[in-house]
């Protein structure tokens, strides 16, 4: 196994790629494979292979992988089921680096014996295979991108720090173009489908080992080990926080996960009880997977003192709430501290937490409070709430944010909640790095996930 994985590096930061099924017929999976190496400039040698075809796009196309002079360091195979298994001993006979199946028709609709020989292929000669029945790998540092759905349909993240895993393609695309539209940067994206070879406990001590990942995204309907996943989230978790979502949590969901990718979902409180024991993180959706991704790039916190600054005095009373409701504490602020935010109050102003700056508060007053909160021993983590409504608040207040959000010394969180106007600035700050939410228990709770894993850090002597 650790010769796959040493393997599949090379495959998921290919220098040449060979397309198995490649057309030059629009919308065909083939086709816009291809075309998605062609419009990304992808920098390495780009192979076609259709015995039907001798030239596509002005590149010379293989009747077989086998065929291409040199080294392939990735197929990707796009062909009907029962030509893979062909296909792939024809790799195994070239020496390529690792295959991506995204072809279906395998577990998930009983043939596996197609599964069977592929897997004894791949074992015999140590070749990582992702998949079948999957999207593959997209890579934006390599501009690897086996995604099959066209890029003016589904974005593609920019490059980043997250890796995300997913056994489902139709979720692992939807967080793709979520990522990307929020401005959330990718190291990789794996989607594995049947792991008939390679499974996620595979793919996640691979991103343990990857430079460019900090933050892993685990998306699983069912483990064909899980005794064995179990072990890797508590191994990879130390290292790298891992950010688990999972499917298949009642009778109707685990029957509809082994449909859909041939494995058994098994029992949610056992996923739970692995979740727990491992220290992962687990969100309850796609939409709380975003919430929590986000803030986990900020600095970690020794404690779970919150700091709260807001301009509505009832927004500021909602989030004391679910500070409280999420066993979090509101911080004290010191005396010096209270001293200065005096002078920044108006005379009808109360200095507490949360410490309300009133409606008609500018930037600048926002600017001072964070700069003293940031400096106040007493406070561990700021949640910021910005009514963007307020005439006196402009695009300044972002500057402001980022620059706070962006000096490493504590985690902030940052609410507007409002309509077009209010949804545009937070995109904008999604953008610059500063996790922004909609809502006051939506921050709180992320927040208490990362004081959570930060604490779990300080006890392993990590920083």
């Amino acid at each position: 196994m650790k010769k796959m994985l040493q393997r599949l590096k090379l495959a998921a930061n290919p220098r040449s790629v060979a397309i198995v099924g490649a057309s030059p017929t629009q919308n065909k999976i083939g086709n816009v494979v291809l075309r998605n190496f062609l419009d990304a400039k992808f920098p390495g040698k780009v192979y076609p292979v259709n015995p039907k075809h001798t030239e596509m796009y002005g590149l010379k196309c293989y009747a077989k992988v086998s065929d291409i002079p040199g080294s392939v360091d990735c197929v990707i195979i796009a062909t009907p089921a029962e030509t893979v298994p062909g296909v792939v001993e024809d790799c195994a006979a070239k020496k390529a680096g690792g295959v991506l199946i995204l072809s279906g028709g395998f577990e998930e609709v009983g043939r596996t014996d197609l599964a069977q020989r592929i897997k004894e292929i791949a074992d015999a000669n140590g070749m990582p295979v992702v998949g079948p029945n999957c999207l593959g790998i997209y890579n934006p540092y390599s501009k690897l991108d086996s995604v099959f759905l066209p890029t003016y349909k589904l974005e593609r993240p920019k490059p980043g720090n997250i890796a995300f895993i997913t056994q489902s393609g139709a979720v692992g695309s939807t967080v793709m173009d979520l990522a990307a539209f929020y401005g959330l940067g990718f190291s990789k994206f794996i989607s594995y489908g049947n792991s008939t070879v390679l499974d996620e406990s595979d793919y996640l001590e691979f991103l343990m080992q990857d430079k460019e990942t900090e933050i892993i995204i685990l998306y699983l309907e069912g483990a064909k080990d899980g005794r064995r996943l179990l072990e890797a989230m508590k191994k990879v978790n130390r290292v790298k926080p891992i950010i688990a979502l999972k499917a298949g949590r009642g009778m109707g969901g685990q029957a509809a996960a082994r449909s859909h990718t041939g494995n058994i979902a098994g029992s949610y409180l056992a996923y739970q009880a692995a979740f727990k024991q491992a220290k992962v993180t687990e969100a309850e959706g796609i939409s709380e997977v975003f919430d929590i991704v986000k803030i986990f790039d900020q600095p970690k916190t020794a404690g779970n003192r919150v700091g709260v600054i807001t301009n509505g005095g009832g927004m500021g009373v909602l989030t004391a709430d679910a500070i409280e409701s999420e066993g979090l504490a509101l911080a004290q602020f010191s005396k010096e501290t209270e001293a200065e935010l005096k002078k920044i109050l108006p005379a009808y102003g109360n200095v507490a937490n949360p410490l309300d700056l009133v409606a008609d508060a500018g930037v600048e007053a926002y600017e001072k409070a964070l700069n003293l909160l940031l400096k106040d021993p007493g406070v561990d983590a700021l949640v910021v709430v910005v009514l963007l409504q307020t005439p006196p608040i402009d695009e300044r207040i972002i500057h402001v944010l980022a620059a706070a959000a962006g000096n490493g010394k504590k985690p902030i969180a940052t609410i507007s909640v409002g309509g077009t106007y209010t949804e545009s600035y937070r995109k904008v700050l999604e953008s610059k790095g500063v996790p922004s939410y909609n809502s006051p228990r939506a921050a709180v709770k992320a927040m208490e996930r990362f004081i959570t894993y930060s604490k779990y850090c300080a006890e392993l002597g990590k920083k």
